[in-house]
């Protein structure tokens, strides 16, 4: 297990923790107070206006690279803190499968325009995940996954 330590030397040995990062944002508002306009920003045509949340847009092949990636990386940074790998690969497959759900509607644009349940995605995302994690830290994925793996991102053998 690993811990980040933020904070600032103080005096006598102490540190101040991490509010005290907030310290210099606070020395700044009155200034940034001071230097807002008094008079209100006029109002924008309704079409102009940003809505709460933009439409949804399926998750395109360059989205679903990135959300492998994380969840690759997910599995690794697991794995190197002990974790049991079913479980590593079952966390950072079911992340991406609700970022997918929440940003995309479930609509992953390389399969089709139709949202896939959360079971589709669930599967798909762990496939991902375990996918992802052979090929960024393939010395923490277990030897018959790996070999599985493998055979899988060869494909299928040609007859000659």
């Amino acid at each position: 297990m690993f811990s980040i330590c933020v904070g600032l030397p103080f005096s006598r040995g102490r540190w101040l923790g991490p509010a005290a990062l907030l310290l210099p944002l606070v020395l700044l508002l009155p200034a940034a107070a001071s230097a807002a306009p008094t008079a209100p920003a006029p109002a924008r045509p309704a079409a102009e206006r940003p809505t709460a949340r933009p439409a949804q847009v399926g998750a395109s092949e360059e989205d679903m690279g990135l959300y492998t990636r994380i969840a690759a990386l997910n599995v690794c940074i697991g794995r190197s803190a002990g974790v049991e790998f079913g479980k590593a690969v079952a966390i950072a497959g079911e992340t991406i499968a609700q970022v997918i759900q929440g940003q995309h509607g479930g609509v992953i644009l390389q399969v089709g325009t139709k949202p896939l349940t959360m079971e589709e995605l669930r599967k798909g995302s762990i496939n991902s995940a375990v996918l992802g994690a052979v090929e960024v830290c393939p010395k923490e994925v277990p030897a018959d996954v790996l070999q599985k793996a493998q055979d899988v991102l060869k494909g299928p053998q040609k007859a000659r």
